[in-house]
């Protein structure tokens, strides 16, 4: 599966943008989608994850509350909806896929997904 995230760019602190991660291949029901992030000198971090089949949905503490993940079943995206952005939400952010073959949990853990996309850049200024 190859992944094409989209929609970075500069913001100022409080505006919102919307990133979205497109599959080149079709997403199977079990499969989850997750967004994570990074900045130069530090590990890629989890920032949401979405399951295909039911939409569940699992956050990060510093995001939950204003960042939305959704998909798009039948365009086979995601969407991460990134509302009152701060300074500290620079980053680039990357979209993964998660391929499974049966229902299971929601992870934060980078490891377990297979197959990233190449990141997109987004900056926040104050």
């Amino acid at each position: 599966v190859q992944l094409q995230a989209s929609g970075g760019g500069s913001v100022q602190a409080g505006a919102s943008l919307r990133l979205s991660c497109a599959a080149s291949d079709p997403i199977l029901s079990n499969y989850h989608l997750g967004w994570f992030r990074q900045v130069p000198g530090k590990e890629r971090e989890f920032v949401a994850a979405i399951s295909w089949r039911e939409g569940n949905t699992l956050y990060s503490e510093s995001v939950k509350g204003r960042f939305k993940i959704s998909r798009d079943v039948a365009k086979e995206m995601v969407v991460l909806q990134m509302n009152s952005p701060q300074p500290e939400d620079t980053a680039v952010y990357y979209c993964a896929v998660r391929q499974l073959r049966y229902r299971t949990p929601l992870t934060a853990l980078r490891a377990q997904y297979d197959f990233w996309g190449q990141g997109t850049l987004v900056t926040v200024s104050s």
